[in-house]
Order: structure tokens, then C-alpha cells, then sequence
């Protein structure tokens, strides 16, 4: 038999799961390659060495490299494991839509080759996309194929701005209106977090319930890091709009503008305002504040991993009483999502400190922490790239170690994504009732 390498759905959606299989190799070493151009010009490579037995078959599920990038038996570890080998030349396009092709390729001790394509998709087949520019907003709306009335799920990012087009859309393909919503350094919206009022959500909820009729009034609101603090801040400030809320990486307290505001104001500046007034944060005029962590690498020559400088500065009790998220006024389930090894901020203590507080005050819908061991910040959906553990920031342009190791932050992304869809069935399904 010669050798085969085979996908057994070459082609689907980017967070569905794949199984890729060789038979008809030669025993001895084979290694397994993957390669990658994204729409952005950056070019991406990983491959592993694995022992191949007088059987001739490879399952990289089950099976354990010898050597290469990744020496775990995961599930598309040919895919995480990429590794970036040249960088974008536009990156413009690195949150694009495009279908991703990766070419996959065998080589065993004999010298056959084999390969195979994988292609995956973040637009679900019907799925259409709009942009929103009305009414103040700035955002895409990316609907489900057919013209059912759906629940509403509106993302926000973090402190890097833009508009979130990926997720939204891959919460279009099951089945949800995805809105990417844009609050800052996107078109029609301001270049940083500055004072960002609350009202202009307030606004695209009203929107969102008037023009898009979501299922039953279901909204519900998804952020990472900054965007995780805002989702719960917006769930606390208009819970009758809010029907669920999930926190990928959050944070308990309301913090500054860090390093995402205005050139020209201090960096304990206020990002959200409500009526207003600016919304204490726990960085203002607080003694505690230690930003040596946050502008200084650990050692000589390595990224900054910031967290510490977010952990030192609780130790003001009555900045930190202050400032912190009153999620007890969340009228809706919350799910929330960890890392262990976070470099950006210590978003496990937050979480537990979030799902303590909703339990003090017999919160009565269901709160769920997805803890992910061993992970970092940028927990995202699965089957994506994640050895860029250090990663420049797209306001302040430094380089901040998130924290975790590529393994582990696959992982995460597998599990959370799972969590969020089955926690987003039974939110929809139980939509108003208490757990």
C-alpha cells in the first residue's frame, strides 16, 4: 500500500474538529508538516518526527512526536502548533474573514511523500455579513442563513479595540445573530478607551431590541480582558437589557486606561463613564500603585508580563472596594473563563473573586468558572495557531508575555469554546428562569 494522508472533513467550519490520518508508511521516523499563508502575508510552518510501527499508520490524536514542535497527543496539534516564519506584511488583514488553507505533508523512512489540504471557514455557508453604521454605532452583523428569529450575542474585544468579526461570526454559525460591536480605534469610533460612556451600549442594546426582534429578547454579551470587564460592567449596569454575560479572561474591578488611552493623559485615566462621570477605577490616586511590573520585563531580554503590577496595586482596600464590579446586580447566567499562567492580568482570582461574590448574594441564575490550567490570556476559539505566547500590543506597541504554553492555550481554546456553546443552549433555552 503506498502511503496516504488523509482529512476526514477537509473542508468546515474553523472550530470544528478534524482527524487527519496517515496509512501505508514505512516503519521508522516520518514527519508530519503543516503550512500556512493567512490573508495577512504572514507565513506559518510546524512538523513533527513520529515513530511509525510495522503497522504503517499514523494518528497524530493518539500519538506522541519523538520530536518537533509539539510533543503532546492533541487533538490537531499540525494546526496550534504552527509557528509564525515570516510576519505579516498587512496587518490589516490578520483578523480577516478568509478561508484558512493548510497544506499538510508526510514524508516517511522510506521517502514517500503524501499530502493533503485542510481548509477551514469562519463564515458558516448562508451566513451574511452587514455593517453597522446607524445610530451611532459601529459594528458587523453577521446573521445565520436562513431568516429565523434568532438569540443575539454581542461581542466586544479588549484593550487592542477594533471590531471582533471572527467570533461573531462563528456565534452566527451556531445558530445566533453574532454583533461585533466596536467601542474604540474602529471606524466612526474614537482612536483609544478614553472615557468610553456607557451610554453608547445602552444605545446599541436599544438597537439591537428594536431592529434585530433577538429571539425572546435574548442578548447576550461576550468580551475578552478589557472587553470581559466591560461585558459584566454593562450585565450590572443594565440588566434588563442583559440576558446572560461571559467573561473570557475578565476582571473583577474596573480599571484605568492603562495602556490603551490617550497619548497625552496618565495612564490611571478613566476609560468608562456613565452619565458623564467617570466610573472609579482602582488605579486613581491609589498608593498602592506599582507600575515597575507594567513598563519592566522580569529579567534583561525577556516580554513584560505585567500581572503582578495588577496584583500589587489591590492592596489599597478602598480603592479596591471602590472600584470593584457590582456583578451581584447581573439579572442573568454567567459563565466566566480563566488561565492559570495569565501574564496580562491575574484573571483566575478575578473570576473566583466574581463567582464568590455572585454566590454571597444567592445570585439566582447559574455562575460557571472555566479554570484552564497551565493557560494564559489569550483564550479564544479552538484550532487556531497559539505559539505567540508574547505579542505586541496593538495600542502601546510593547511586547506583553500572555502566559501559558501553546499546548495549554489550545487546550483552553478547545474547552472554553465547548463551555460557551453549551452554556449560550441552555441560556437561550431556560431564557428568564432561575437555576
Amino acid at each position: 500500500m503506498s502511503a496516504t494522508l488523509m482529512v476526514d472533513i477537509p473542508d468546515g467550519l474553523i472550530d470544528q474538529p478534524r482527524r487527519i490520518h496517515a496509512r501505508g508508511l514505512v516503519a521508522g521516523e516520518a514527519t508530519l508538516t503543516a503550512d500556512f499563508t493567512h490573508a495577512d502575508g504572514s507565513v506559518w510552518h510546524s512538523q513533527a518526527t513520529f515513530l511509525i510501527t510495522a503497522e504503517g499508520v499514523l494518528d497524530p490524536d493518539a500519538a506522541t512526536p519523538v520530536a518537533g514542535d509539539w510533543r503532546e497527543a492533541e487533538p490537531m496539534a499540525p494546526v496550534w502548533a504552527l509557528r509564525l516564519v515570516s510576519p505579516a506584511l498587512d496587518p490589516a488583514l490578520s483578523d480577516s474573514l478568509d478561508a484558512r488553507h493548510i497544506t499538510l505533508r508526510i514524508q516517511d523512512a522510506g521517502g514517500a511523500v503524501a499530502g493533503a489540504t485542510l481548509v477551514q471557514r469562519l463564515l458558516a455557508p448562508g451566513v451574511t455579513r452587514r455593517e453597522i453604521r446607524e445610530n451611532g454605532l459601529s459594528g458587523t452583523l453577521f446573521t445565520p442563513a436562513d431568516h429565523g428569529s434568532y438569540p443575539l450575542v454581542i461581542v466586544l474585544n479588549g484593550s487592542g479595540g477594533g471590531t471582533p468579526e471572527q467570533r461573531a461570526a462563528l456565534f452566527a454559525a451556531h445558530g445566533y445573530q453574532g454583533l461585533a460591536l466596536a467601542y474604540f480605534k474602529a471606524p466612526g469610533r474614537p482612536d483609544y478607551i478614553s472615557e468610553t460612556p456607557l451610554e453608547y451600549f445602552q444605545q446599541a442594546l436599544g438597537w439591537a431590541t428594536e431592529t434585530l426582534h433577538p429571539k425572546n429578547d435574548f442578548i447576550a454579551v461576550a468580551g475578552h480582558s478589557r472587553g470581559g470587564e466591560l461585558a459584566l460592567l454593562l450585565g450590572a449596569t443594565f440588566p434588563e437589557r442583559i440576558s446572560a454575560v461571559i467573561g473570557y479572561v475578565p476582571s473583577a474591578v474596573i480599571h484605568g486606561t492603562l495602556r490603551a488611552g490617550r497619548p497625552d493623559e496618565p495612564r490611571d485615566a478613566a476609560a468608562w463613564t456613565l452619565r458623564g462621570q467617570p466610573l472609579r477605577n482602582i488605579w486613581q490616586d491609589n498608593p498602592a500603585a506599582d507600575w515597575r511590573a507594567f513598563d519592566r520585563p522580569p529579567q534583561p531580554g525577556a516580554h513584560i508580563r505585567q500581572a503582578p503590577a495588577f496584583i500589587a496595586v489591590e492592596r489599597d482596600q478602598k480603592n479596591l472596594t471602590a472600584a470593584r464590579i457590582p456583578v451581584e446586580r447581573i439579572s442573568g447566567p454567567v459563565l466566566l473563563i480563566s488561565g492559570a499562567d495569565d501574564g496580562f492580568w491575574p484573571s483566575v482570582d478575578y473570576c473566583e473573586r466574581i463567582a464568590a461574590a455572585l454566590g454571597a448574594h444567592q445570585h439566582r441564575w447559574s455562575v460557571e468558572h472555566v479554570r484552564n490550567d497551565d493557560a494564559g490570556h489569550a483564550i479564544a476559539f479552538p484550532y487556531i495557531p497559539t505559539t505567540e505566547i508574547a505579542r505586541v500590543h496593538p495600542v502601546a506597541g510593547v511586547v506583553i508575555d500572555g502566559g501559558g504554553t501553546p499546548a495549554a492555550n489550545a487546550r483552553a481554546n478547545r474547552l472554553s469554546w465547548r463551555r460557551v456553546l453549551a452554556f449560550l443552549a441552555t441560556a437561550t433555552a431556560t431564557r428568564g428562569e432561575p437555576a
